[in-house]
C-alpha cells in the first residue's frame, strides 16, 4: 500500500511516496523547484539510486504534478520509476501550513473542507494558494483518489487561552478569529514523540523543541501537548528567521510605512521577504553563506555576525522563558536544517543556560549533523538532556493520511 506526501510551496512542489506496508519505507522522493520561472527544475530520486536533475518548463503547480506523476512512472527520460500507474498510490497526504480557526486537526479532502480551507489565505498568505494549487493539480494526475490535509497548527491546539490570546479588545480576537496559531506543529509533533521515547514516558514531561530553519519556531511541550509557541497569527512572528524580521516593536511598522512610502501589502511582503538573517546581513539569508563571510573576514563580515549574534540570543531567551513556563525543562531538541546541521549555532544559543542544567558535550556538538541521526548532545552528568533530532514530517503526514483513509 503507496501513500504520497505532497507539499506545495509557492514555487515549489516536494514530494515522497512511502510503502506503508514495509514499515513506512520511502520508495522514491523529488523536488519541483522554481515552478512558474524559467529556472525551472525537477529533482528525483528512487530509492538506492543516485538523483538525478533536469531543467524543464513548469508555469504552474498543474504542470509540476504532472511531472511528478511521470517521473514515479519512470515516463522522464533517466529517472526510474518505481510504480507503473498512479492508481497504485492508495491515497495522498498534503502538508498545509495553515488551518485557521476552521481545522484543528487532519481531515479527509471533501468540498466543504476547499471551501474552508480557501478561508485560511490571510492567516498564511504565502502559502495558502499553493496548498490549492497543489491539492488540484493531485486531483487532475489521480482522479477519484483520497486527499487528506495535514496542518502545521494542529499541534498547537492545545495552547491555553492565556498563551493564545492577544491582548487586544476581547470581541475583536473572536471577530476575526485572531489567535496565536503556530506553525511547523507537525516536525514539533514528531520530535517531541522521539524525544519522550528517549525519556521513557511522556506524562510528566517538559520539552522545548527547536525547529530552525529559512523559517524557525519554538515550541514548549508538557506531557506532549504544547502549551506555547513562538509563530503567532502568521508564520512571521517569533524568532529572527532567513527573510522574516520575527517579533518586533508593532510602532515600527507604520514608522516603515510613513519614512518608505510603503503600503499595506508592500509592508507585509517586506517584513516576510526582506528583513531577518537577510536584511541585517545585507548579504544572504543562508545562514552557510553568513558563516563563510564571518571566516574569511568580508566586506560584511560584521553585519554577518551580528546576524548570527540576534538569532542565538532570542532563542536562548525562548528557551529561558518556555523553562519558566514549564515549570522547569528536561529536554532541549534542535531539528530542521540549521537545528540540525549547526553546531555553532546550538552552542551559542545554549551558552549560559548552565545555571538551568544544561552541559554541553561540546566535541559531539560541534561535528554532530542530521545524517548522523538521532544524537545525544549533552554530557551523560547533564540535567537537561539535549539532543539533535532530524524531523521527519513526511512521516508525519503519511501516517496520518493512512490512518484516515484505511
Amino acid at each position: 500500500m503507496k501513500i504520497l506526501v505532497v507539499n506545495a510551496g509557492s514555487s515549489s512542489l516536494k514530494f515522497q511516496l512511502f510503502d506503508v506496508e514495509n514499515n513506512y519505507a520511502v520508495l522514491a522522493k523529488g523536488l519541483c523547484d522554481n515552478v512558474g520561472l524559467s529556472t525551472s527544475k525537477l529533482k528525483y530520486t528512487k530509492t538506492g539510486c543516485e538523483e538525478v536533475c533536469i531543467s524543464v518548463e513548469m508555469k504552474n503547480h498543474s504542470v509540476a504534478t504532472q511531472m511528478m506523476s511521470d517521473a514515479l512512472m519512470g515516463k522522464v527520460e533517466g529517472m526510474e520509476g518505481c510504480i507503473a500507474s498512479m492508481t497504485e498510490i492508495y491515497a495522498v497526504g498534503h502538508r498545509v501550513v495553515q488551518g485557521g480557526p476552521y481545522f484543528s486537526e487532519s481531515v479527509v479532502v471533501t468540498d466543504d473542507v476547499m471551501e474552508k480551507l480557501a478561508l485560511c489565505y490571510d492567516y498564511a498568505p504565502l502559502h495558502t494558494n499553493a496548498h490549492i494549487q497543489g491539492l488540484k493539480g493531485c486531483f487532475e494526475v489521480m482522479p477519484g483518489t483520497p486527499n487528506v490535509l495535514v496542518f502545521d497548527t494542529a499541534f498547537h491546539t492545545t495552547m491555553p487561552d492565556y498563551a493564545k490570546t492577544y491582548p487586544i479588545p476581547y470581541e475583536m480576537t473572536k471577530d476575526m478569529h485572531i489567535r496565536r496559531y503556530g506553525a511547523h506543529g507537525t516536525s514539533h509533533k514528531y520530535v517531541a514523540i522521539e524525544m519522550c521515547k528517549i525519556l521513557g514516558k511522556t506524562e510528566g514531561t517538559k520539552i522545548v523543541t527547536c525547529h530552525l530553519g529559512n523559517g524557525s519556531s519554538i515550541s514548549a511541550v508538557k506531557d506532549g501537548k504544547v502549551i506555547d509557541t513562538s509563530m503567532g497569527l502568521t508564520p512571521l512572528a517569533g524568532v529572527e528567521m532567513g527573510t522574516r524580521c520575527g517579533d518586533i516593536d508593532p510602532a515600527i511598522v507604520p514608522k516603515m510605512m510613513e519614512t518608505y512610502n510603503i503600503g499595506v501589502e508592500g509592508i507585509n511582503d517586506f517584513m516576510n521577504k526582506k528583513c531577518g538573517l537577510l536584511g541585517v546581513s545585507g548579504l544572504s539569508s543562508d545562514m552557510r553563506e553568513l558563516i563563510a563571510e564571518v571566516q574569511n573576514g568580508g566586506e560584511k563580515a560584521e553585519r554577518c555576525q551580528l546576524a548570527m549574534d540576534i538569532l542565538m540570543y532570542q532563542i536562548k531567551k525562548y528557551i529561558g522563558s518556555y523553562a519558566a513556563a514549564l515549570g522547569g525543562v528536561d529536554a532541549i531538541v534542535f531539528t530542521a536544517g540549521i537545528g540540525e546541521n549547526n553546531g555553532m549555532l546550538r552552542a551559542g544559543a545554549l551558552e549560559g543556560l548552565e545555571f538551568l542544567g544544561v552541559d554541553l558535550d561540546t566535541e559531539v556538538n560541534a561535528k554532530t549533523m542530521g545524517k548522523h541521526g538521532v544524537t545525544r548532545l549533552s554530557k551523560e552528568g547533564s540535567k537537561v538532556a539535549v539532543y539533535m533530532i532530524p524531523t521527519n514530517e513526511e512521516y508525519m503526514i503519511a501516517k496520518d493520511t493512512y490512518d484516515l483513509t484505511k
